[in-house]
């Protein structure tokens, strides 16, 4: 069994309007220092040993996991865990 860590983050440029909801609740606690909030999403897998494995992660990635045209993503592949 592998464990993948996908990170999915939004583009440069994209709007993120629940960051800035974020942002203006830190602010409002009296966390002034906060400048910019970005949120995105982090998901974990555990998946079977494949030897197509880093080709499969990027198929889920780019049809269901996260939207290419406005989001970024990265993943690790972690050896050797148990369940």
């Amino acid at each position: 069994m592998k464990l993948v860590k996908v990170h999915i983050t939004l583009k440069e440029g994209v709007l993120d309007p629940q960051g800035k909801a974020v942002q203006g609740s830190l602010n409002t606690l009296g966390y002034d220092n906060v400048q910019e909030v970005r949120v995105g999403k982090y998901l974990e897998l555990t998946v079977t040993d494949d030897a197509n494995i880093e080709k499969e992660i990027e198929d889920m990635c780019n049809k269901l996991l996260a939207n290419p045209v406005i989001e970024n993503y990265s993943y690790t592949v972690e050896e050797g865990v148990t369940q």
